[in-house]
């Protein structure tokens, strides 16, 4: 691993809040800090007329102060500009009009599937784990489902999943150390983060890492960082990370 200034909560938010264009209407749910930041960042940036959705219900949320322990708190629906409830939110996505949902989960192999459920056997798991909740929805109704996922390892980014919980319209995954994309049914590496490698990234992730050129993903600008520290002032991007 090479030196960088860049941290990878900064380089995360802003490569998150980068997929999301101007006009989309995007989820994300519950403890989705960083989509969350990333989705205010969009907004203020380069994407004002998104349409930030939220599990409690508030659209376009303006100026929310935002708590540490959720992304899921009032801060989210007392400052919105309307009401869309979580319901609408499926029944949207099933009708294909959600454009980007931001997810997660635990293991994720080449073809963008991924598993919420088990580690190991189902029947006799090691770890019996959350499951797929929204995701088994919103994954393969989405426009868009973009992942993100703070560990990078093998055991995160695995031959085959223990356990297919959903699988769908993944169309990136941004991890600390790269963002993949999803090319012609298999993820391939679009950009390696500032102060990481490729052979790193192919050292951590249990399929073959394929790609048409190698890059380094751009770093935040002064704007970018900006805006972060304006939006999020606590470092919620980082609470992950802790």
């Amino acid at each position: 691993m090479r030196e960088s200034a860049v941290r990878p909560g900064d380089m995360m938010a802003v490569e998150l809040s980068r997929l999301i264009h101007n006009g989309d209407r995007v989820f994300h749910g519950v403890s989705s800090h960083l989509p969350m930041i990333a989705v205010l960042l969009a907004r203020h940036t380069h994407a004002p007329d998104a349409v930030h959705l939220n599990i409690p219900g508030g659209v376009n949320p303006e100026e929310p102060v935002l708590r540490s322990w959720t992304s899921a708190g009032d801060e989210l629906w007392e400052p919105a500009v309307a009401a869309f409830p979580l319901m609408d939110v499926f029944d949207l996505s099933m009708r294909g009009g959600l454009d980007v949902a931001f997810l997660s989960g635990v293991q994720f192999d080449q073809e963008g599937r991924v598993n919420a459920s088990v580690i190991g056997d189902y029947r006799r798991p090691k770890v019996r784990l959350p499951g797929g909740a929204g995701s088994a929805v919103l994954i393969p109704t989405a426009k868009r489902a973009v992942i993100w996922r703070t560990k990078h390892d093998r055991r995160t980014f695995t031959e085959k999943v223990d356990f297919i919980t959903a699988r769908g319209h993944v169309s990136d995954i941004i991890t600390p150390l790269c963002h993949f994309a999803m090319r012609e049914g298999k993820l391939i590496v679009e950009s390696v983060h500032p102060g990481h490698t490729l052979a790193e990234v192919a050292e951590n992730t249990g399929f073959p890492v394929q790609y048409y050129e190698e890059r380094e993903t751009v770093p935040p600008t002064e704007e970018e960082m900006r805006w972060l520290r304006r939006i999020d002032p606590r470092d919620l991007r980082s609470i992950e990370f802790g």
